[in-house]
């Protein structure tokens, strides 16, 4: 703004130089016909002068004028009802869970059969055999390690989670469960397992042959879709729970916003 107001007034002091040249010729002209040329001279710079001083206030008087807040202003309420005791209760246990997940996998491979008494994975006591089908040509290393879960309803094209998240609504979708893995070796037996509120659902089992590191993932989506509850995912390498994560499909937890 300030240079077009700048613009205006130079074009005013130009117009108002030129009207008082314009005046000169009026007053020392000795012949009519050039004093008259003169004057339609000074009559229209005067004009052109003075619409140039009034655009040059009037671009003035915009730019200095008080800022408007046009932000718009907006509570969201995602349920304005008393989020139910249960709902709480279930958030509360999803916390619990990433918390316990993050602690297990500071020291990943773990030998569930060994250690079920004090391990936070007591509750799975073994492969099922359904899962446990080929022997392995390679052995787990020292440093074999797979990430924490995360599960979502998108993957990227480098297979991240996108919007990861514990809680779901019920129904049919596909959910992806991504992790990282490292000194992984081709021919080791692994398999996965889906678990609903205990019972198992689904699972397969494969001599690896991804490599040593890298991303990778795991979807499921069951046909009758996902009932209310807790959907546990186990990755076992060698007969060895090496991550775990659950997600809770909740319908009343997503609609309370949590």
């Amino acid at each position: 703004m300030p240079w077009l107001m700048g613009v205006f007034l130079a074009l005013a002091f130009l117009a108002l130089l030129v009207s008082l040249k314009s005046w000169r010729d009026v007053k020392k002209s000795p012949y009519f016909f050039l004093r008259r040329q003169a004057e339609k001279r000074l009559q229209s710079y005067l004009t052109l002068s003075v619409v140039l001083f009034a655009a040059a206030f009037g671009v003035a008087a915009y730019a200095w004028r008080a800022p408007t807040d046009d932000a718009p202003r907006m509570a969201l309420l995602s349920n304005t009802k008393p989020v139910r005791a249960e709902v709480i209760a279930l958030v509360e246990k999803v916390e619990r869970a990433a918390v316990a997940e993050t602690a297990v996998s500071a020291n990943p491979v773990v030998n569930i059969s060994a250690t079920a008494e004090n391990s936070l994975f007591a509750d799975v006591v073994s492969l099922p055999a359904q899962f446990d089908k080929f022997e392995p040509t390679a052995n787990l290393n020292n440093d074999t390690e797979l990430g924490t879960i995360q599960f979502s309803t998108k993957i990227s094209d480098n297979y991240e989670a996108v919007s990861p998240t514990r809680l779901f609504p019920e129904g049919s979708f596909t959910l992806y469960a991504t992790f990282a893995y490292k000194a992984m070796a081709n021919g080791m037996e692994w398999a996965w397992v889906w678990r609903h509120n205990g019972e198992v659902v689904d699972g397969g089992n494969e001599i690896w042959n991804y490599g040593q590191e890298g991303p990778g993932y795991i979807f499921f989506a069951p046909e009758e879709g996902f009932a209310s509850g807790d959907y546990s995912l186990e990755v076992w390498v060698n007969g060895e729970l090496l991550t775990r994560s659950t997600a809770v499909m909740n319908n009343a937890a997503v609609a309370a916003g949590n």
